[in-house]
């Protein structure tokens, strides 16, 4: 079993949800994103800080970070999350790659 946390734009919550159940009944323990309630500029900054701040404790707890990046897209804040784990010595996998790595 591996800890693997998922990280990607909100815009893919859909692949992650899918991506998660698949990586998880491959015995993996995923951290996902929380699935937000409100649209993201409905929440103050405060909020936001707070929200990002929880996700970076989940790529401390991870063995790898798995970047849904669909199509090749990877936005700002997945780029930060990135090379956060990458200062952790985190594995990155990045979807578009998924199939070679064995996920």
């Amino acid at each position: 079993m591996k800890i693997i946390t998922l990280c990607g734009s909100y815009r893919f919550k859909k692949e992650m949800a899918e991506i998660a159940e698949r990586l998880t009944l491959g015995g993996n323990c995923v951290l996902a994103p929380i699935d937000l309630v409100r649209e993201k500029e409905a929440y103050t900054k405060e909020e936001r800080d707070i929200l990002a701040a929880m996700h970076r404790e989940k790529i401390k707890l991870a063995e790898a970070v798995f970047v849904v990046n669909m199509d090749g897209y990877i936005g700002e804040s997945t780029k930060g999350e990135i090379e956060f784990a990458e200062m952790l010595g985190k594995k990155i996998i990045y979807y578009t790659d998924q199939n070679r790595i064995g996920y």
